[in-house]
Order: structure tokens, then sequence, then C-alpha cells
């Protein structure tokens, strides 16, 4: 943990409770905001290195909880930076790069980033209403749920695969499928040791097949190019579209496990009208934004009714004994919440200038070589191994054609088969 988190906590114990919680959230809120900005640390990762430290921590199990809940909530806002600024390739391969990076190489990467907040921040206003009567359903249906996941998952990954455009791109689609279930059944259920307090295989195994092959595929590219205004160049009704289809994604995938928001951006996406590929960008970037904020709300209330955690987060709250009722989850989130869409922007478009400077070789390098000691970290030489053998398989939507949300598959694959 930072030298300014430990200070932050250590000051709680002279504080009054309620004192405190804010002073919790607002060291939460610094510490999301580093994690955020970090290549490759996932969200869940992060919270379970936090959980692990809870105890020793001198301050009242509620201003801890709320410290966990604001970082983890931060840095879903925040994760958008270097998921814009690094992989970004060479303009000649714009057709096949991902929907936020060809916004960046045509210079549109500052709206990208207010799209990205602009779809968080309307999701959370509305996550948090709908949310109530979604529990109160889901409460009586879950146990059927519960016992036909296996149906539901195979159903995703189906509508998944039905989304992609050629009869090329649709075979590729379901070759990643059985390639990325494969992999998880081989690591999910195996041991594995790092230093870090709290070790796992998760961190390298996302890394491998998310992060390594976009920046080898970016690694002959020029980077970030000279970036334009900041205008939104699209409708208020097209942005009101995406919010409501990544929110209501949310809303399904906030009460299932292994399901990404992500997974539930790309269903949105499908159900979106136009085909201008800039159009299709933009409203993918706002959907999948809205779905991640989306889903951290609706998980909220998936523990709150169900008492099942379906967040990094919420699952580290639950592991170290600390509070995780909606009193204090939902202020929490909903402050960070904005706290994180009016830092996106403001951070978002000084990391375009800055990573725009860097040479784009040693850059990838850096990243990869960070990549390696942060699996190393989690999972000793063990999560290096993984990290590489994802890599591999992370390449095959490169090469072949086909999304690569498909690589999701990983968690929903050894799921869906028990």
């Amino acid at each position: 943990m930072s030298p300014t988190g430990t200070v932050g906590f250590v000051a709680l114990r002279a504080l009054d409770p309620t004192t405190a919680v804010f002073v919790g959230v607002g060291v939460g809120i610094l510490l999301g905001t580093c994690s955020g900005l970090v290549p490759g640390l996932h969200a869940n990762a992060f919270a379970l290195v936090l959980a692990s430290v809870a105890a020793d921590i001198p301050a009242p199990p509620v201003a801890v909880a709320a410290a966990v809940l604001a970082a983890s909530t931060v840095h879903t806002f925040l994760d958008v930076v270097p998921a814009l600024t690094l992989g970004v390739p060479d303009a000649a391969l714009a057709p096949g790069a991902l929907p936020a990076h060809k916004l960046v190489l045509g210079g549109r990467g500052r709206e990208a980033l207010r799209l990205s907040a602009l779809g968080s921040g309307v999701a959370l206003c509305l996550a948090v209403p709908v949310a109530v009567p979604v529990t109160e359903v889901l409460v009586h249906g879950y146990p059927i749920i519960r016992d036909y996941l296996w149906v539901v998952l195979v159903g995703v990954a189906v509508a998944l695969i039905w989304t992609e455009p050629t009869i090329r791109a649709k075979l590729t689609a379901g070759v990643t499928v059985a390639a990325a279930t494969g992999l998880g059944l081989a690591v999910l259920d195996r041991s594995f040791v790092g230093p870090l307090p709290v070790g796992g295989v998760l961190a390298p195994l996302l890394a491998g097949l998310f992060g390594v092959p976009v920046l080898l595929e970016a690694r002959h590219g020029t980077g970030v190019p000279p970036q334009g205004d900041t205008t939104l160049a699209t409708s208020p009704w097209a942005v009101a579209r995406s919010v409501l289809a990544g929110t209501g994604g949310g809303a399904f995938v906030g009460y299932l496990p292994g399901v990404s928001a992500g997974v539930a951006g790309t269903l949105a996406l499908a159900v979106l009208p136009g085909s201008d590929p800039d159009e299709s960008a933009r409203a993918y970037v706002t959907a999948t934004s809205a779905a991640t904020t989306a889903t951290t709300v609706f998980a909220l209330f998936a523990l709150a009714g169900l008492g099942t955690p379906r967040t990094g987060a919420l699952v580290a709250l639950s592991a170290a004994d600390l509070p995780t009722g909606l009193g204090i989850a939902v202020p929490t989130t909903i402050f960070a919440g904005v706290c994180g869409s009016m830092l996106v922007p403001i951070l978002g478009d000084r990391a375009l200038v800055f990573v725009g400077r860097l040479d784009q070789r040693r850059l990838v390098a850096g990243v990869c070589l960070f990549l390696v000691v942060l699996s190393w970290a989690f999972a000793g030489v063990g999560g290096i191994v993984v990290l590489g053998v994802a890599a591999g398989v992370g390449h095959l939507p490169v090469k072949f054609g086909c999304r690569r949300i498909h690589l999701m598959s990983v968690l929903m694959g050894p799921l869906a088969l028990g």
C-alpha cells in the first residue's frame, strides 16, 4: 500500500466513525486513481490486495470497507485511460483495432474519454433505482437460474458468437471459446503462490489474454497521434441508447458469475442500430462503460438480496469479514463514481499527450515487462508461465479475426461445465 494510504488509515484512529468513513472514502479514491492508471492491474486483484491487509489497518471496519469500495469503484472508471492510451496499433491496422483505439487513431481519444465518463455517470444514476425492483424479482427467480446456470452461460457464449459478422469470424470465435475454456479448466483450480499476501492466477491469466496480445500487435505502431477537441460527434439520442443498452446489460451480468461487463457491452452493441464504424466505436465505448458501472451497482444489490458477491471488491470484503450493507456500500459507490467520472477526462487528456511523446517500442516493452513482474508477484513463476500461455490463446482473435470478448470463456466455460 502507498505511504499516503497508510498515513491516511493511521489517522483514522483518532476520528469518530462517521468522519472516519469520509476519510476512508477519500483514501480509497486516491488509491483507486493510482491503481486504475496501472496497466494490467485488474480491479478484482487490487481489491483482494487491499482486503489482505485490512486486518492490520488501525481503523473502524466500516471505514476500511468504504475505502475498499471507493478504491475499486474509481479503479473501474480510471482503467479506461491505459486501455485507450496503450497498445494503439499502426493506422494501417485500424480496421482490426479495438473500438476505443479506432477513435484514438482518428484523433478522437478525448471524445472517447468523455463518452466513457458520460456513459458511466448516467448509468450510475439509472442503476440504483432500477436495482431495487430487479433484485426483488431475482430473489424469487434466482434458484431457477442457479439450477440452469450452465444453460444461461452457454446461451451467452452462443449469442456472442452469433454477433460476429462473417462465417469465418464465427468459426474463429468458436475455436477461441474452446481454447479459452480449456485454459480455464487447466489453471483456475490450481494453487499459485506469489510474494503478495493474496496470490492467485487471475491477474496473469487476464493480462495474458487481453493485455499482451494488444501490446504486441501495436509494437510497430506510431503510438498516440495528435488528438482533436472534446466535441461529442454523436447525437444525444445515440448516447442515450448506448447508455440504456449498457445499463440493461449490466443488470443482466451483475447477477451472474463469470460474465463480465465487456460481454454486456458486446451484446448491447448487437442491438444498437448503425453501420458506421466510428459510430459503432462510440456506441461500444459508451455502452461498455455504462455496463461496467451498472454491473458494480447491481452486484451490491445481488450481495444484499442473494448473498452472492459478484465483484472482487465484494468477495474481498466478505473474506475479510468487513461490512457490506447497502447503507454504506451504495452512498460510497455513488460518491466514488461521481469522482471517477470527473477524473477520467482530466487525467485521460494528460495521459494521451504524455504517451503520445513516448517511443512506442520502448513503451510496449516496458509495459510487457511490468506485466511479467505483476504476474510473478501474484502467482510466482507459475504465473509467468500462465501469462505466456494465455498470451498465445489471446492472440487467436488477433490473428484470425474475431472479437476478443470470446476470451471471457476462460471463466464462463469452466462454470458452465460445473
